[in-house]
């Protein structure tokens, strides 16, 4: 999915939202990044060698950032939100070690994968790992709110990744499927990291479900835009190889969107090259790109994304327009839509 995880700037005279945020909570993630190295610890030497491969390799932390935004939005004022924010983190450094095995992916944050270098076996190992770590974590906060919030979307993550394994090479499944799929696989991460910092400062019922809504809608829009990109983007700055989508065969929204405008011509080239087994080359990929772009797929995707990005600034409304960080975490929608990498 990415993911905000390469955020190269390229006008070093401009500030994002993201960095903002960074920015403002500087300490809290210096003490979630020690939380994290503390726990990647182990006297098998693989494990913390492997895991600080990936977790050291250019990451923005973007959802545990969420975590302790949605904690700090309350005012909240203890430190179990560290441990909440770095088992955020590490249960979605598991999903990646996972995601990149399964699909065979050889490049993450533009690094040679993990499972590229150390072998398929440990990078499957090292992930459960670390599940387990962030297992033990939410244990200790002694929180079962917070524990069943972020064990449920464990479980949810597998189901969409399963499902969009299923969903693989079939050129019939719809807009609302491939929703499915994304609600699971990234949205759900991303609401359980806003839901989980909102109940560790004792939220409201209200405040907990507008957090819930604001993570996820973020990651429908994220993701939609991540999608669109591996059409798009040179593969230097989108951080993984332009185009592994289409050779994974993975049913996106800019191929749902062209396919729904596709002649005759397009719909044979569509079926041949999303047939199961198929090997797809360069100028087929090129050629789904020109096909994406005559049919101004980019623009239409965004504009979808925008809907989601609405949602999400709308269930800010229930904070205070006074605390910094709420127009921070607003102006982080726009920028997750607009980027370019």
């Amino acid at each position: 999915m990415h993911n905000i995880a390469q955020d190269t700037i390229t006008d070093t005279d401009v500030v994002t939202p993201l960095e903002q945020m960074t920015s403002a909570l500087e300490q809290d993630m210096k003490d979630v990044n020690a939380l994290i190295i503390k726990h990647m610890h182990s006297g098998v030497p693989m494990i913390p060698k492997l895991a600080t491969y990936l977790i050291a390799s250019g990451g923005k932390r973007v959802r545990p950032l969420l975590t302790i935004a949605s904690a700090k939005l309350l005012g909240y004022k203890g430190d179990a939100h560290y441990k909440l924010a770095a088992s955020v983190e590490f249960i979605h450094t598991a999903t990646l070690l996972h995601d990149d095995v399964v699909d065979d992916s050889d490049q993450r944050r533009g690094k040679s994968s993990a499972h590229t270098i150390f072998g398929n076996e440990a990078a499957v190992l090292v992930g459960d790992f670390l599940f387990s770590r962030a297992f033990q974590l939410m244990v200790q906060i002694g929180s079962l709110d917070t524990l069943e919030v972020l064990s449920n979307a464990s479980a949810i993550i597998a189901e969409g990744e399963v499902l969009q394994l299923s969903n693989n090479n079939n050129i019939n499944i719809t807009e609302e499927q491939y929703l499915d799929v994304i609600r699971a696989k990234t949205a759900e991460l991303f609401a359980a990291a806003c839901e989980a910092g909102g109940l560790v400062a004792n939220c409201s019922p209200e405040q907990r479900n507008a957090l819930r809504e604001y993570g996820e809608n973020l990651g429908i829009a994220f993701q939609m835009i991540d999608d669109l990109l591996d059409y798009h983007t040179p593969d230097d700055a989108l951080g993984k190889n332009t185009g592994d989508d289409f050779q994974e065969g993975k049913m996106t929204l800019p191929v749902i969107l062209a396919l729904t405008e596709a002649d005759a011509d397009e719909m044979t080239f569509w079926t041949r090259t999303f047939s199961r087994g198929q090997q797809r080359n360069d100028d087929d990929f090129k050629t789904a790109c020109g096909i994406i772009n005559n049919h101004r797929v980019f623009d239409k995707g965004i504009e979808k994304a925008k809907i989601y990005g609405a949602k999400a600034q709308t269930a800010l409304s229930v904070f205070d327009d006074k605390e910094p960080l709420k127009k921070m975490m607003y102006d982080l929608i726009d920028f997750v839509i607009e980027r370019r990498y």
